[in-house]
């Protein structure tokens, strides 16, 4: 049996033992994938009846980690929509890329259609606020990447990462492609752009490696050129106040 036929059938035993009024499920990720390690964790979206139990949970079965995003199927149209609206659309990618662990009425088979037309509609493009604001906020960063020192180690790479991730944001953006975060990035990175997307990871490698910022800041230049150049005097916001606090 190979590893991802393991991880499905694990899976397939999770949700018959603890989720048996289950309307569908479907494993995701790298374990769907085969790309996953012995210590990967297991993600599983789950169909159910109603809203009650709607949610993410994590919890460890037969020794391993496992990720649960639970759905009810009268609600998850909707609950697509907003994970569209993130621009990362995580639990779309589970039903659309994953693999099916049980549909005895079909519903995941509908969910999976939904979701890949999700997919192909890619992300909601940034208001011209996001735009001015990505660009101000990446003009900010690579400014401080060039002026930190490089004797600096602790400020440079927290500066640099900063700058990849939202050089990613702005990027895929412009791809009008999905975004991702932690291992995801740089997989969504070079998924919108091969060039500029290498250019930017290979630049933050060379800042963690080598303490030189020069790759990165040449990358993110070009990204700011791209889409209407650095901004810095000229930028404004206006705060707006809630109960909860500003913005």
């Amino acid at each position: 049996m190979t590893d991802q036929e393991a991880a499905s059938a694990h899976a397939a035993r999770l949700v018959a033992e603890l989720f048996p009024q289950a309307l569908g499920a479907v494993l995701g990720g790298s374990a769907a994938e085969g790309r996953s390690t012995p210590t990967s964790d297991l993600d599983i979206g789950v169909l159910l009846p109603d809203s009650a139990g709607s949610g993410r949970q994590v919890l460890r079965h037969e020794g391993r980690l496992v990720e649960l995003f639970l759905n009810s199927d009268e609600d998850l149209a909707e609950f697509f929509q907003w994970d569209r609206a993130r621009r990362r659309a995580t639990v779309v990618f589970v039903y659309a890329r994953g693999a099916v662990l049980v549909d005895p009425e079909g519903r995941v088979a509908r969910a999976r259609q939904m979701a890949e037309e999700i997919i192909k509609l890619g992300p909601p493009p940034l208001t011209t606020e996001q735009w001015r604001h990505g660009r101000y906020v990446l003009t900010c960063y690579v400014d401080d990447l060039v002026d930190t020192s490089p004797s600096n180690r602790h400020e440079q790479l927290a500066v640099a990462d900063h700058a990849l991730r939202e050089a990613a944001e702005l990027l895929t953006a412009r791809q009008v492609s999905w975004t991702g975060i932690g291992k995801w990035l740089p997989r969504r990175l070079v998924e919108a752009d091969p060039e500029l997307g290498t250019k930017l990871l290979d630049g933050h490698l060379a800042v963690a490696e080598q303490a030189d910022p020069t790759r990165l800041a040449s990358a993110v230049d070009e990204l700011l050129q791209s889409i209407g150049g650095p901004l810095r005097e000229g930028y404004a916001h206006r705060w707006t106040w809630s109960a909860t606090g500003r913005a």
